[in-house]
Parts: C-alpha cells; structure tokens; sequence
C-alpha cells in the first residue's frame, strides 16, 4: 500500500526486490526485478512490524514511500551500482534475504524493510521472493514454491555477484527459505559455479525449516561452506516444533538443543532461546534485548567468535567449541 501523497517519511529502507512470482503469488519462469522504498512509522516499538491497513496510517504502519518496477536485470544492476557509488566503502555490503513459509509479496518487502532497520544492517538491502501459497495449511505446495524457485535464486546471486563496488554478499535467510539457499549454492556446485558459491561471503539461517539429515547431504555436495556460516535457533521453536511432528522427525535444523548433531562442520551455532517472543520461530525480528544485542556488532560477521573467544560485550552470552563448530547461547543477562 502506497504512503499517501506527497509524504515524506521520517525514516525508509530501500529494498531491491528480484521476484519468482507474481504479485498474487503465481509461479513466474524468470524473476522480475523492482526498488521498492519502505517508510518505517516513527511510533512503533522495535522488533514490531505493523502491515498496512486501508487508509494507511504512515505514523504507526509500514508503506510503500516510492521506487517501481525495473526493466531487466541489467536495469536492476545499474541502479544498485548508482546506489552504491555514493556509499562509503565500509557500506556497500550486499545482504540478499529469503523469506519462508506462508509469505505474501508485500510481508517479504515490510519484513526485509523492518530487519535492515532495527538490525541497523550496513550495505543495502535486497529480497528474493520466491511463490508461496499463502496459507496456513499449504506446507506442501509452499516446498514446491521454493525448491521451483533455485534457478531464479542462483541467477540473482549471480547477478548481484557482478554488481560492480560492492563489497561483501551475506544470504539471510528464514525458516523454509533455509532451505532454498541451501538448495542454491548446491545447485552452483554441482553446475560447475564453485567460483560463485565462493564470492559468497556469508551465511545467516534464522530458524532454518529443514531436515537435518538434508541438510549434511547439502553440505556434502556443497563442499566449504562460505564463512561465516551461522545457524540461529531456539528449541522452543513451535512452529519448528510442528514442523519436526508433520515429518515424523524429533528435530528440525533450526530447533537443535545445541551444536551437537553439527559439530563436525564449520559452522557457528547461535541459541536465541532465552529471547523466544510468540511462537519462538523469529527471534531475530520479534525480540527487541536480542536486536540490541546483534545490532551492537555493527556487521554480520562481527558476530562470530575468534578462535572460540569473543570480542568483550560484542556477543551477549557463552561462546564455546563444540569440534569443529561454535556455539553461542545468548543471554539478556550478559
């Protein structure tokens, strides 16, 4: 919904949208390409995210403020050269992220929108939207929307790759767009792409929807994941919690007690449990003492610990080493 007329917000983020589907949610062949701008309302609490209603009250909902429909992916890469170049250097990072089940176009867009602002995330900010049913009950068909969609996936990080005075690219992915991502850069390994998997610079999986033994057959044919590669989850994940029962499987990626059933991989292991707010399934964008926390480390990758230490106050919790991997359970004590 548009902000009305000649509105100017207070605060926007710019999110850069490649979409696999229609804006009703229709499979689409190929993505098409938008900036959109997103006013965020000045009287909200952080970690809130209030979607527009009719008659959109810019003060208290999120927007959309302005941008529109881009050409073609050569449009859509210009602009974000255009945007970049009048960015500093420590803030041309590319964070792409993929949202999970049950999402409308517009939740992906609001949603990116509300994690780059109350994350604080440097860089800019773009969103892959890929066809889900956008129901409740469609668990099944929203599996196809994303495993339909790895090509799309695989041809925008492609094209962000080429993006030129860029700096660094994460993936932040959520719940069964986990699940996807991890599909892509198998699909780059196995389609000889190891040269693109390995300008990926890093990897967030908030609350990942995917089955562990999955998941170690991905990183089997994916081979060195891109570093750093971070896990977030919380055993008291409902959603994940249902998820595991649906599939007849005692645990989900994103609801493991610990770092144990990962500990030979590289991979760091953040625990949001003690932040659980709701279902428990999206701490990173629901809790705000666990925004706080993250938005301290100013940079993805300053999260993680340094041979098992952490820089004093960076990280709110106890880092510890598990094999191979990193553990961090995070607390609102530290």
């Amino acid at each position: 919904m548009m902000a009305p007329e000649g509105y100017q917000p207070r605060s926007a983020e710019t999110v850069w949208v490649a979409s696999q589907r229609s804006l009703s949610g229709e499979h689409l062949p190929q993505p098409w390409f938008s900036r959109i701008d997103v006013s965020v309302p000045p009287d909200r609490a952080p970690g809130s995210l209030a979607y527009p209603r009719p008659g959109g009250d810019p003060d208290r909902q999120f927007l959309v403020s302005g941008g529109g429909r881009l050409a073609d992916r050569a449009a859509f890469r210009r602009a974000i050269e255009r945007e970049l170049a009048g960015r500093a250097a420590d803030d041309r990072d590319i964070i792409l992220f993929v949202h999970g089940y049950n999402y409308s176009f517009a939740e992906g867009v609001y949603r990116t929108a509300q994690l780059a602002h109350d994350l604080q995330l440097p860089g800019i900010h773009a969103h892959f939207s890929w066809p889900s049913r956008m129901k409740p009950y469609a668990y099944s068909g929203d599996r196809d929307g994303a495993l339909y969609s790895r090509d799309g996936l695989v041809q925008t990080i492609e094209l962000l790759s080429r993006v030129r005075g860029r700096g660094k690219i994460v993936l932040m992915a959520h719940s069964m767009g986990s699940q996807l991502v991890m599909e892509g850069l198998r699909q780059m390994t196995l389609s000889g792409r190891r040269d693109l998997v390995d300008q990926i610079d890093g990897v967030v999986l908030i609350s990942p929807d995917l089955d562990l033994r999955l998941f170690r057959s991905q990183v089997r044919a994916i081979g060195p994941l891109p570093q750093p590669f971070v896990i977030m989850t919380s055993p008291g994940d409902r959603v994940l919690q249902l998820s595991a029962l649906i599939s007849d499987e005692p645990l989900r990626l994103g609801n493991m007690p610990d770092a144990g059933p990962v500990a030979d991989l590289e991979v760091i292991v953040i625990d949001t449990r003690a932040f659980d707010t709701g279902l428990g399934h999206f701490n990173v964008a629901d809790s705000p003492a666990l925004q706080r926390i993250l938005s301290r480390t100013g940079r993805l990758d300053r999260i993680l610990p340094d041979e098992g230490g952490a820089e004093p106050g960076l990280i709110g919790g106890a880092v510890s080493r598990v094999e191979r991997a990193v553990q961090v359970v995070l607390s609102p004590a530290f």
